[in-house]
């Protein structure tokens, strides 16, 4: 099938609107939907996006702004049309009732109970259908319910701040922040759209973070933390606010009852694995993630959890920031306020690397 310029526009549209639904839809996939008039010079009649879980999708929101304008035209849509009763009867008998003529489809829909049969149910009622257009951008836009579907677990997504040097922070208790506003902010867009953040008891330790979306986003991440032995401060903040954001610890076998029972009375959920390797515990763990319908976790550290992570190939996707600075040296620099900064004259990407080019700030005396 060869499609037309028109085709291509309408579904890069359809794409731009399922983007509205991120955060929202989960678990369910972030679908958009055009309905339009290829022959009538190319006139968009309805337009419409899944916006929340549970309620209309994206092809049922677009035909009931099209009314009976739907009939005869062309349905484009990001994802193939369920063919089953879930939250909301099936898109396929919507299609069919509009008058749909024909349905452009950029990719298959994984779940067991679709997985083909939308199409195919299109198809036998006398729809024209044509499928895989711009497939690769909606698969990606659908990477982490894909994912869910298909393995039981969630899409990991790694993040972290860095110096140009490698050094991911300098000493415990330091306030100074390697990255800058600006990346911050992002983090938090970030985390105001996941469904849990996971980081290690060294982090908590070292930093006391309370791993919210500052604004609030659409979505409230159970903060997770892997704690071998139930070593997690009753006074962080983590535990001090497990009433108001879920606190998850994951323990290990030999994690004492009492110190367990203590995170439990603060209002921490204590999940204990058998396995008394890391490994296992975090496969475990992936697995009981994907049992409660997670579909994106992000992961902030530290370095253990980070190489956990990486050394069983659980990472589906980094966000990592370089900062123009230079900590330096085994140790690092005393504090960030002292590590030299860089003013960056050229960013470019040879081969595929990241090179910063740029001057290092002179370092003004200090007072004695």
């Amino acid at each position: 099938m060869s499609f037309t310029a028109f085709d291509s526009l309408a579904m890069s549209q359809a794409l731009e609107l399922a983007r509205r639904g991120q955060g929202r839809v989960e678990p369910n996939p972030m679908v958009g939907a055009v309905i339009a008039r290829p022959e009538d010079g190319g006139r968009v009649v309805a337009e419409g996006w899944h916006d929340a879980f549970g309620g209309p999708h994206a092809e049922v929101a677009a035909l009931t702004a099209a009314g009976s304008a739907a009939r005869g035209a062309t349905l484009y849509v990001t994802l193939e049309p369920c063919c089953h009763h879930g939250k909301t009867p099936p898109c396929t008998d919507a299609i069919l009732a509009a008058g749909i003529s024909r349905v452009v489809v950029a990719t298959d829909d994984p779940f067991p109970q679709v997985a083909g049969r939308g199409l195919d149910a299109l198809r036998r009622a006398g729809v024209t259908v044509d499928a895989g257009l711009r497939a690769a951008e909606a698969r990606r836009l659908t990477a982490p319910f894909r994912k869910l579907v298909t393995t039981g677990r969630p899409w990991v997504i790694a993040k972290w701040a860095m110096s140009l040097d490698g050094r991911l922070a300098t000493h415990p208790g330091d306030d100074r922040w390697i990255s800058s506003v600006e990346s911050r902010a992002l983090v938090h867009d970030l985390r105001g759209r996941i469904d849990g953040i996971a980081v290690g008891l060294g982090t908590v330790r070292d930093d006391d973070p309370l791993l919210t979306a500052r604004p609030a986003g659409p979505r409230r991440a159970l903060r997770i933390v892997f704690d071998d032995e139930a070593l997690l401060p009753p006074d962080s903040r983590l535990v001090r606010t497990a009433g108001d954001v879920p606190v998850l610890v994951v323990v290990g076998p030999h994690a004492p009852g009492d110190r367990s029972a203590t995170l439990e009375a603060a209002g921490c959920e204590v999940w204990r694995s058998a396995a008394a390797d890391r490994g296992a515990r975090l496969e475990a763990l992936l697995e009981e993630l994907g049992r409660r319908r997670l579909t994106n976790l992000l992961v902030e550290g530290g370095s253990t959890v980070f190489e956990t992570f990486f050394s069983l190939g659980q990472v589906d996707e980094i966000w990592a920031f370089v900062a123009p600075r230079l900590i330096g040296g085994p140790a690092g620099s005393p504090a960030l306020a002292d590590a030299p900064a860089i003013d960056v004259e050229e960013v470019s990407h040879p081969g595929g690397d990241i090179l910063v080019r740029g001057l290092v700030r002179p370092t003004p005396p200090r007072v004695a």
